[in-house]
């Protein structure tokens, strides 16, 4: 059982940066496929960002197309942590952003119901 706990959302303008970060616990980080979804008031959850675990380690880094180019994902496995990057801030980036984990011998990067776990979400919010 893994459990995930994200921080650094907040309020930013537009073209301005923030960086989220998603501690993970009661697992071995590493072997978790990982994720950020993201979802604004009255629409559906959208995929941002996926990166591979060990199991997948060959595989690149995988990207909405709304995010490419702005946003970076990355991990660090050593303190358990998952990071998206996001630069180029717009308005239409508020939302609710949550880290997924998953584990297995298939990863679905950008469909939310191939994540097993979910953090409790950050709350990001672009001004114009």
């Amino acid at each position: 059982q893994v459990q995930l706990g994200e921080s650094g959302g907040g309020l930013a303008q537009t073209g301005g940066s923030l960086r989220l970060s998603c501690v993970a616990s009661g697992g071995t980080f590493g072997n978790y496929d990982m994720a950020w979804f993201r979802q604004a008031l009255g629409k559906e959850r959208e995929f941002v960002a996926g990166i591979p675990g060990v199991t997948w380690s060959g595989a690149p880094s995988y990207y909405g197309d709304s995010v490419k180019g702005r946003f970076t994902i990355s991990r660090d496995n050593a303190k358990n942590t998952l990071y998206l990057h996001m630069n180029s801030l717009k308005p239409e980036d508020t939302a609710v952003y949550y880290c997924a984990a998953t584990a297995g011998s298939t990863w679905n990067v950008d469909k939310s119901y191939a994540y097993k776990y979910w953090g409790q979400g950050t709350q990001v919010t672009v001004s114009s």
